[in-house]
C-alpha cells in the first residue's frame, strides 16, 4: 500500500467502525421507537356553526376542505382572507359544493352563532362559521397547532393574535399543507380541484 491511499484507508476503516457501532447502541437501545413522531394537526372537535347545526371533525371527511382561524373583530387579515377565499370557491363555479369552506373562531366570548352569520353575510355563502364555548374553540385550537392569544388594548378592549394561514385537508380529513391564496383565484381553484 502506497503513502497516499493508506490515510485514506485508515480514515474509511474508523468511519465504517463509527457506523457499525451507533447501529448497534441504536439497536441495543430499542432503535428509533422511542423518538416522537412530528407533530399531527387536526384531530376530534365539536363546534357549532352560523346556523346552529353541530359540526365535528367527521364533516370534513368526503371532502377536501379549507379551514381559517381567525374572529370577527379582525381589521384586516381575516377579512381579506375570507374574501380571497370566497374568489376561490366563486373561481370553482359548482364544484364548490363539492367543497367544505370552515372560518373558525378563535374568540369564542364575541364570535357567537348569530355574530358568526351577520360576519359571514358579507362573503361567499359555502362559507361556514365555526364557534363554539371557550372549551371546544381552546380543543380545536390545540388540535390544529393554532397560535391564538387575547391581547388587551387601551380602551379597554382587546383584539387577537392568531396563526393565519390557511388548512387544507384532504378527503380523510388529514391535513394537506397550507393552502397557497397568493395566485389567481383560477389557479388555486385548480390546485383544490386535484383532491376533488
Amino acid at each position: 500500500m502506497d503513502r497516499t491511499t493508506r490515510p485514506l484507508v485508515i480514515v474509511a476503516a474508523f468511519s465504517g467502525s463509527l457506523l457499525v457501532g451507533l447501529v448497534l447502541i441504536l439497536w441495543a437501545l430499542g432503535g428509533l421507537r422511542h423518538v416522537a413522531a412530528p407533530a399531527a394537526i387536526g384531530g376530534p372537535f365539536q363546534l357549532t356553526d352560523q346556523a346552529g347545526q353541530t359540526v365535528t371533525d367527521k364533516n370534513l371527511q368526503g371532502r377536501p376542505t379549507l379551514i381559517f382561524f381567525g374572529f370577527t373583530h379582525c381589521p384586516d387579515v381575516c377579512p381579506t382572507s375570507l374574501f380571497e377565499i370566497s374568489q376561490v370557491l366563486k373561481a370553482l363555479g359548482k364544484d364548490a359544493d363539492r367543497v367544505n369552506a370552515y372560518f373558525i373562531s378563535v374568540d369564542p366570548e364575541r364570535d357567537t352563532t348569530s355574530a358568526m352569520k351577520d360576519y359571514l353575510s358579507s362573503f361567499d355563502p359555502h362559507l361556514e362559521g365555526l364557534t363554539g364555548n371557550p372549551d371546544e374553540v381552546a380543543k380545536v385550537i390545540s388540535e390544529f397547532r393554532v397560535y391564538a392569544r387575547k391581547v388587551p388594548l387601551k380602551d379597554g378592549d382587546y383584539t387577537m393574535d392568531h396563526t393565519a394561514l390557511i388548512y387544507l385537508m384532504d378527503r380523510d380529513g388529514k391535513f394537506v399543507a397550507p393552502f397557497n391564496l397568493k395566485r389567481t383565484p383560477e389557479e388555486a381553484a385548480a390546485d383544490l380541484k386535484r383532491y376533488l
